[in-house]
């Protein structure tokens, strides 16, 4: 029989904007440990697993008694980690990207994010958004932006950018940014998806527009995979930068 859903943290050592983020630490305990206990808090019937690529970061995990599996230090993405968990839980059906530095992740979000997936039993992918309220934020490059479908009560992903879209050809009004349904879309880095789907994925070379855009879910999009999308009220912030990493810092400690 097969079992729903596993939780999966990628995580990395190396970061570009900040070395070694995953062990940094707040309050007596690293940015992982704290990701682990919020994703342990989803009221799913699903284990969490890390899938580390370094000794370190597998030691780190068992010091806070969490479950890890080694996994190629030569992955490009988060995604093609969780297609090599997949081969470690060949009775699992969705598998559930939560990022590994994201200790604030509501896991609420991420049960809305698989229950989506398993309430459209034709999509191999789900994933979440928020509205964008302020146009600073739509212009902003680091925002990921989604183009969201809105039919029969479904949300489908139609293309992810990180520029603004949809372009508003007479201008941007203010009003739009209350539109309902929402026109602007904040994507949120979470993903659940179908074991068929993983295996496809790890074989396809990175596609086109994936490439210009460095986003590995145009891979999906390009070749006419279905995503669909949970409405969420607003996206939680991950750790990238110091400032981030500050700022989580003195928000837990006080």
């Amino acid at each position: 029989m097969l079992n729903r859903c596993q939780i999966v943290l990628p995580a990395r050592l190396a970061s570009s904007r900040l070395k070694e983020k995953l062990l940094l630490k707040a309050g007596g305990k690293s940015i992982l440990h704290h990701t682990y206990e919020a994703a342990s808090r989803v009221s799913l019937d699903a284990n969490v697993v890390v899938a580390v690529d370094d000794p370190r970061l597998a030691q780190e995990v068992e010091s806070f008694g969490g479950r890890w599996l080694m996994t190629s230090e030569n992955c490009a993405s988060g995604t093609d980690r969780l297609a090599e968990v997949a081969d470690a839980f060949p009775e699992t059906e969705i598998f559930i990207n939560v990022q590994a530095d994201e200790p604030e992740i509501n896991p609420v979000t991420v049960e809305l994010v698989a229950k989506t997936l398993l309430d459209h039993p034709d999509a191999e992918i789900a994933t979440a958004g928020t509205p964008i309220r302020h146009e600073d934020q739509l212009h902003d490059p680091a925002c990921v932006k989604i183009l969201v479908s809105e039919r029969e009560g479904q949300r489908r992903a139609v293309y992810f950018s990180r520029a603004a879209i949809p372009y508003v050809r007479d201008g941007i009004d203010a009003s739009l940014f209350n539109a309902h349904p929402p026109i602007f879309w904040h994507h949120i880095g979470l993903y659940a998806y179908r074991r068929d789907f993983l295996s496809w994925f790890a074989s396809q070379s990175p596609s086109r527009f994936e490439q210009l855009e460095k986003l590995e879910q145009l891979r999906a999009i390009e070749a006419g995979k279905k995503i669909v999308v949970a409405l969420v009220d607003a996206a939680t912030s991950g750790i990238d930068t110091t400032d981030d990493f500050q700022r989580f810092k003195q928000k837990f400690e006080r």
